[in-house]
């Protein structure tokens, strides 16, 4: 039996390239996504797909059904990747905002791996990938939401790790840096949305992120393309010992490598300025 994977957000990006990369390499590959347009386009492309929106449990638990009926209730991993960024200062983010950024970002993957878990635990083995970030441990300015969203899978997913010592079942986080994706086409959504840049003390900086976000190609040096996620997932799905950490992209073994040798102060110093040219 071909080895199984669900994976969620598969509409663009890296959850697109991934589904596609790991069907090619012989995988049976459930590719979902939230919306049925995204699923109608991935099924015409030959990919097994339905639908999953991490913002509705009811969703989750149907994707989970519908996976164990087409593998015979088997899946041998679960590559959580889903998520969005909602740009803006911390003190312009609602409840509201930040709950609708943990929602997709942190509570669906939550409630989606822990129906999951059950079935890996019975059959004796699994490979959980979460999508993570360099904003997962290294703080930058105007992104606060999903900076903390990221931190919060971090710590999640390290302590899941702890909990399956022994278990067969490995939990790995991925960690990129700018990766070419729709990523900044959403976050000008979400920030149309959540955040009122007229009233806002910061008004001028939220106009070079529009600037940004609105700009053709990356955004910023050393973007890579969705390929070298794909790489590194590859490697977590089969390696005998996955890494507990993959980095992916030449600031995350920049930052990563700072945050071990710096002070705080001289660290908060460059990832303010970093924040800021990349505006």
């Amino acid at each position: 039996m071909k080895k199984s994977i669900l994976i969620t957000g598969c509409s663009s990006g890296i959850g697109y390239c991934a589904a596609h990369g790991l069907q090619a390499r012989g995988y049976r590959v459930f590719a979902t996504a939230r919306r049925q347009e995204s699923v109608d386009m991935l099924l015409a492309e030959g990919l097994e797909s339905f639908q999953l929106d991490l913002d509705d449990s009811d969703s989750i638990r149907s994707a989970v059904e519908e996976t164990l009926r087409r593998s015979q209730g088997q899946l041998y991993a679960l590559f959580n990747n889903g998520a969005y960024g909602l740009p803006g200062a911390v003190e312009d983010l609602s409840r509201e905002a930040m709950r609708a950024q943990f929602e997709t970002n942190f509570f669906g993957w939550l409630e989606l791996t822990n129906l999951i878990l059950p079935i890996m635990r019975k059959q004796g083995y699994g490979r959980i990938i979460q999508n993570s970030s360099v904003l997962g441990f290294a703080a930058m300015p105007f992104r606060g939401a999903y900076n903390a969203s990221k931190f919060a899978i971090e710590g999640l997913s390290d302590t899941l790790r702890l909990e399956l010592r022994g278990t067969h079942i490995f939990v790995s986080l991925v960690e990129p840096g700018p990766i070419a994706t729709r990523f900044r086409a959403n976050a000008m959504q979400a920030m149309e949305r959540y955040i009122d840049i007229e009233k806002s003390v910061h008004r001028e900086k939220y106009l070079a992120v529009q600037a940004r976000l609105n700009k053709q190609g990356p955004a910023v040096p050393f973007t890579l393309p969705p390929e070298a996620v794909l790489k590194k997932v590859i490697h977590a799905l089969e390696s005998p010992a996955p890494r507990a950490r993959y980095y992916v992209t030449f600031p995350t073994y920049l930052f990563a490598y700072l945050r071990r040798i710096l002070p705080t102060r001289a660290l908060d110093k460059l990832l303010a300025k970093a924040g800021s040219d990349h505006q």
